[in-house]
């Protein structure tokens, strides 16, 4: 039952006490990943652009762990504004393997950096 944090400069540091992602038990819990680009620590622009930039840093951050999103069971998606649902769901369907992870969505009413999104995955190590 050890606990390891996993870290990658190829996402974006935190930007506050917490790990980039936790694994235990063979479970790998992502923190949330923003649109940030981990070059320049900046935000970028538009919730497309936010979306994949987000998926892109997620698949980082798994990748460091040795795991793919064909590994991931469950993804949560935080949104501030619910009518981008479509424009997201079109991005992140281009980066799930099939079956996809099982998934919540919901509407927030901000994030961190004003963000307009945020994901997080939890994935699972092939036994």
């Amino acid at each position: 039952m050890s606990r390891k944090a996993i870290a990658t400069p190829a996402a974006p540091a935190a930007i506050g006490p917490y790990s980039q992602a936790i694994e235990m038990d063979g479970f790998v819990f992502t923190s949330g990943q923003l649109g940030l680009d981990p070059a320049t620590g900046k935000l970028v622009d538009g919730i497309e652009n936010q979306t994949e930039r987000a998926l892109l840093n997620l698949e980082a951050v798994l990748g460091a762990a040795g795991l793919g999103m064909a590994d991931v069971v469950k993804m949560s998606l935080f949104l501030v504004d619910l009518a981008h649902f479509g424009q997201v769901n079109a991005i992140y369907a281009r980066h799930m393997a099939t079956p996809p992870p099982a998934r919540s969505t919901v509407q927030v009413s901000a994030l961190a950096l004003n963000a307009l999104v945020e994901i997080e995955a939890i994935a699972r190590r092939p036994s």
